[in-house]
C-alpha cells in the first residue's frame, strides 16, 4: 500500500509520550477529499489526522503515528478525556450529513483494511478501542454516521460489532423518561465507553448517547429512543466486549 506525505503542522507530543491504543474513525464532512487536505494542512484550522483516505483508495499521511494530531477535539472514552494522546485519527474522505452522505466506496475500505492491519501491526491495539468520532464526542459529531461498515472491519478483526436485534414493538425509553430502566440503560451505555450521567433521566445527554451508539451497531433505526432492539443489541455488545482483555474492568 502506497502512502503519500501531505503533512501537517498540526500536531504535539502524546501525554506522556504514551503508545497510541486507540483509533478513532472520523469522515471528512466536506465535498472533495482535496479542500479535506487543505484544511488538515491549514495551520490556523489548528486539526489534523495522522491519515485520509480518498474514495478511490488513496492514503495520505499528515501525521507520524507516534506524534498527537488534533482530530477528536473534546472528547471521552471510558472516562479518558485526553482521546488524541491516545489515538490514531483515520480520516475517510466522505461528504457526510451535510452533502447527501454516500456510501463509502469498496476502494477506500480496501486501503482501509490494509492501513489498519499495519497499524495494528506497529501498537499494541485491541478491536475494542477503535471507535468512531460519534462514539467519542457523542451529541457534538454524527461521524462517521450510519454507512460507515463496521461489520466488515469487524470481519478482518479490527472492531468489534454484533448483528443488531431485530426492529419489533414494544416498550422503549426516550426524553422524559426516569427511573432504574433509565439508569441501567446508562450503566450499560458507560460500561459500553460512553461517557454519560447514571442518574436514572433520561436526558439530551442520553438521547445524544443512544444516537451514537445506534449509529454504530444499530444502524437502521437511529433515533435517540433506547427500544427492544438497542437494548438487547447494546446487552450483546457488553458481552461481546467483555472478551477484549484490554477493556477496563467496571467490576
Amino acid at each position: 500500500m502506497d502512502i503519500a506525505g501531505r503533512w501537517s503542522p498540526n500536531f504535539d507530543t502524546r501525554a506522556g509520550n504514551c503508545a497510541p491504543d486507540m483509533v478513532v474513525i472520523h469522515y471528512t464532512g466536506m465535498e472533495t477529499a482535496e479542500a479535506a487536505l487543505e484544511r488538515l494542512q491549514d495551520a490556523e484550522a489548528k486539526v489534523s489526522a495522522h491519515y485520509l483516505i480518498d474514495e478511490e483508495g488513496r492514503a495520505f499521511a499528515l501525521v507520524p503515528e507516534f506524534e498527537r494530531a488534533w482530530h477528536a477535539g473534546v472528547s471521552s472514552w471510558h472516562g479518558e478525556t485526553d482521546v488524541n494522546s491516545l489515538s490514531i485519527g483515520i480520516e475517510m474522505a466522505n461528504k457526510g450529513h451535510e452533502f447527501g452522505y454516500p456510501d463509502f466506496p469498496d476502494a477506500q475500505m480496501t486501503t482501509l483494511l490494509d492501513l489498519m492491519a499495519d497499524i495494528f501491526s506497529r501498537w499494541p491495539l485491541d478491536p475494542a478501542r477503535v471507535v468512531g468520532h460519534s462514539d467519542v464526542a457523542p451529541g457534538r459529531k454524527a461521524d462517521p454516521g450510519e454507512k460507515f461498515p463496521w461489520k466488515q472491519l469487524a470481519e478482518a478483526g479490527f472492531a468489534l460489532w454484533v448483528d443488531p436485534a431485530p426492529l419489533v414493538a414494544g416498550p422503549t425509553l426516550g426524553p422524559g423518561d426516569s427511573g432504574d430502566g433509565v439508569r441501567d440503560l446508562q450503566i450499560a451505555l458507560s460500561q459500553a465507553g460512553y461517557d454519560i450521567n447514571t442518574d436514572g433521566v433520561f436526558s439530551d445527554v442520553t438521547r445524544d448517547v443512544v444516537t451514537a451508539f445506534q449509529r454504530r451497531q444499530r444502524p437502521l433505526g437511529v433515533d435517540g429512543v433506547a427500544d427492544l432492539s438497542t437494548l438487547k443489541t447494546l446487552a450483546a455488545f457488553l458481552e461481546v466486549q467483555k472478551a477484549s482483555s484490554k477493556v477496563p474492568s467496571t467490576e
